[in-house]
């Protein structure tokens, strides 16, 4: 007789079993539930095992069926786990998509546009200026032949204003007819090469990077941007070289500038001055920006020297003109109220920044 009951049972023990398991599985929630939920249901020592050790005692024409029935609860559960599984990732993966959503709808983030280099800036305005006076800009090689850079300039080999000017000196043959090779001092050369080329009028800016062997400090770099401008005609005389960098200094600085000449000497002028102009801070009262002077001095010029006429070609009885030049990083410290040329170049952003 209890051979007779207990072969229903196992069928509705099953049925019972298989709702308790999906009951427990619809709770899990992480891996490690998982794991435990397999190892209760479907394990070795599992329930479902468990309750087929029971068929033994079951006659042999009901035990396939059972265990038939037994099979499929158990594929049913591994699937539903399978099925749980792959929803909780889906879930997770959903849950990681909405955190990282992006609105295309929304505006994008504002392009950090760049900016000129100080530099790059004082040196457009200053060449701007000058372009508007009817000056051509024109550039020429930084690294030169003596014959350019000093001989042509009134300054042979054995000249002492050779030691204005800290040169490096490149390690090649000295040309006979061009003499060492170095890094320019100053951009005058690009003048004595136009005026090789050129036959009067010329009215010519020449701007660009060059180079001197001196220390570092706050007012001296080793390589700074030169501006030199020429014009040499048939009638040029100190009165239009006054006008010319008056009229730039007023444009530059503001139209109350005044402007000084005192003279000074370079061996490619004669006669040669420095110009100043009068403090924009103070207007001329006297501070620490113009060492309490009023003064502020910008450039050096003076008439074309008759020597560098003549080693170029140019008749001094019938031509003449003026030069200048000035340093740009110098002309931009004055404008700025800027203390310290390094910090054009130290590639800080928070100082770049301010020139926007």
């Amino acid at each position: 007789m209890a051979d007779e009951t207990t072969a229903p049972d196992i069928p509705t023990q099953l049925e019972a079993l298989e709702r308790e398991a999906e009951a427990q599985l619809s709770a899990c929630a992480a891996d490690a539930d998982f794991n435990e939920w397999r190892t209760t249901y479907l394990g070795r020592s599992g329930k479902v095992t468990q309750l087929l050790r029971g068929l033994g005692g079951l006659p042999k024409e009901e035990r396939p069926r059972i265990g038939q029935l037994a099979n499929t609860v158990k594929q049913r559960l591994a699937a539903a786990l399978e099925a749980q599984q792959a929803q909780l990732r889906r879930n997770e993966h959903a849950e990681a998509l909405k955190a990282e959503a992006l609105d295309v709808t929304l505006p994008g983030e504002p392009v950090r546009a760049g900016q000129l280099h100080p530099i790059t800036q004082v040196l457009n305005e200053i060449l701007g200026i000058f372009e508007r006076m009817g000056f051509h800009v024109v550039e020429g090689p930084e690294v030169e032949w003596d014959r350019y850079n000093f001989a042509l300039l009134n300054i042979p080999a054995d000249h002492p204003a050779r030691d204005m000017w800290d040169t490096f000196y490149v390690d090649a043959e000295p040309v006979s007819n061009l003499g060492s090779m170095l890094l320019r001092t100053h951009t005058s050369p690009v003048q004595v090469r136009v005026m090789e080329e050129t036959p009067p009028p010329v009215r010519i800016v020449a701007p660009g990077r060059v180079y001197r062997n001196e220390a570092t400090d706050a007012s001296h770099e080793a390589i700074f941007y030169q501006i030199e401008g020429l014009a040499v005609d048939d009638r040029i005389n100190m009165g239009d070289l006054k006008g010319v960098l008056t009229a730039f200094a007023r444009q530059l600085f503001g139209g109350k500038t005044r402007v000084r000449f005192n003279c000074s000497y370079f061996p490619f002028v004669e006669p040669g001055a420095e110009v100043s102009i009068s403090c924009h801070v103070c207007s001329g009262n006297g501070c620490r920006v113009c060492k309490q002077t009023g003064w502020l001095e910008i450039l050096g010029c003076g008439i074309v020297h008759p020597n560098v006429l003549r080693a170029v070609n140019y008749d001094p009885e019938k031509y003449s003109g003026f030069a200048f030049g000035l340093g740009v990083e110098r002309i931009a410290m004055l404008k700025y109220g800027i203390d310290d040329i390094r910090y054009f170049y130290g590639n800080d952003i928070r100082f770049l920044e301010q020139f926007r």
